[in-house]
């Protein structure tokens, strides 16, 4: 399917999030899971008044990028002439974290060695 508009990227997203039950009920889980559903795809019809907010389009392209589909944020990139993006993996994330953390360690360690040798004891 070709996307033409941020809705089409809206459709495919739910489906690739598992589908618009399962979306639904991500996005009102107050609600009986049929009226959910039914509120999803009126709000994903052009034809009806019925619309998502931007949190709630944030969260069904969150959902689409947690199932690897990155057809949502793809689109509005390419709509706004940016370059698509290369999405952080978690494993990513982590190791990048834990490399800023112990950097960090360390520069806590010689700034404590830097205030002892002019006499002033670190406090934790």
């Amino acid at each position: 399917m070709e996307i033409e508009s941020l809705n089409d990227a809206l459709i495919e997203c739910v489906k690739a999030a598992g589908g618009s039950k399962t979306v639904a009920s991500i996005l009102w889980p107050e609600k009986p899971l049929n009226d959910a559903q039914r509120l999803l795809l009126a709000c994903l019809n052009t034809e009806r008044s019925e619309k998502l907010c931007p949190n709630q389009t944030l969260l069904i392209l969150k959902l689409a990028k947690d199932a690897g589909s990155h057809v949502g944020i793809n689109f509005i990139c390419n709509s706004l002439n940016y370059s698509v993006p290369t999405p952080i993996e978690p494993e990513d994330e982590k190791a990048q974290l834990m490399r800023e953390f112990i950097q960090a360690q360390k520069a806590m360690t010689q700034l404590a060695d830097k205030l002892s040798h002019v006499g002033l004891k670190a406090v934790a």
